[in-house]
């Protein structure tokens, strides 16, 4: 299954090869390195030499942005009831990934179609695209938990450009899997779980995540986390390599062991509005109730 995001007036991706892509973010145009673009560039034409802002990757790691036109520090563009901040940091990000529109939009459908009170956790939680949906869904709670302080801030910042701060959410600056021992001890219990785990990472004390290694054992305590009716559990992985029957085979051997409902899995990508071309952009697997 492939899901498109393709229903943006706001973000546009215009082009992309040369192990590179070009977007549109608002009134803004960047250039930035994409490692799934591996293509030959069609032609660089006027706006692939001059967009706002170019990001160059550096031979030693990491890289710089060249700003070519005037561009601000930061600035908002909205996904239909959804606002958020975007800036330019220096690891190539945006602070937001365009292509989980279709993962958001399900989120929304199924918590404001399910017709009672629904919790949710959102675990490596990062700027909040998925907090947001559930609160604009109506979720009854969204419990948002990632080891960045500065991402929870932007988060923040996200659910109140959308017009949501009176919704109820929790920030928990935190280890992911310590996170979630401590609310099995108090008995905690959510009715939908999102994560994005990363490929490799450190918690605020300098805990060791390998997604290969903690994916499955952390899927399994988020099980006893669950209420007695839950409604979804989202997983999503931008890890190289990894095909989206990974994440379907874990939640087979996880939730499908426990749970009527349904399990799938899929790529989500971004069509070019220049050409016919789709850049991937990461797997994706979910259960859903029946």
């Amino acid at each position: 299954m492939l899901l498109l995001a393709d229903e943006w007036n706001e973000y546009e991706l215009i082009d992309s090869g040369g192990g590179e892509k070009l977007e549109r973010w608002g009134d803004y145009i960047l250039r930035r390195p994409d490692p799934q673009a591996i293509w030959p560039l069609v032609q660089e034409w006027e706006m692939w030499k001059k967009p706002h802002g170019h990001y160059h990757r550096s031979s030693k790691g990491g890289g710089n942005w060249e700003f070519y036109k005037r561009t601000p520090e930061r600035w908002m563009i909205s996904y239909k009831g959804l606002s958020f901040h975007i800036k330019p940091t220096g690891f190539k990000h945006t602070g937001l990934f365009p292509e989980q529109s279709s993962n958001w939009d399900w989120i929304i459908d199924k918590i404001s179609s399910a017709n009672r009170p629904v919790r949710v956790l959102n675990l490596f939680a990062y700027t909040g695209g998925a907090t947001v949906a559930s609160a604009y869904a109506g979720a009854e709670e969204v419990v948002h938990v990632d080891a960045a302080k500065g991402m929870i801030a932007w988060a923040k910042e996200n659910i109140e450009l959308s017009g949501l701060s009176q919704r109820k959410v929790r920030y928990i600056v935190d280890d992911v899997i310590k996170f979630v021992k401590r609310e099995i001890r108090r008995g905690n219990k959510y009715d939908a779980i999102i994560m994005d785990p990363p490929s490799y990472g450190r918690g605020p004390k300098g805990e060791i995540w390998k997604i290969e290694d903690e994916l499955f054992p952390l899927v399994e305590l988020c099980m006893q986390v669950l209420s007695d009716r839950p409604l979804f559990f989202l997983i999503n992985s931008y890890t190289s390599g990894f095909s989206p029957y990974v994440v379907e085979n874990i939640l087979k051997l996880s939730m499908g062991q426990k749970y009527a409902g349904r399990i799938y899995s899929g790529e989500v990508g971004i069509p070019a509005s220049r050409n016919d071309l789709i850049l991937p952009c990461g797997i994706f697997g979910r259960w859903e109730a029946e």
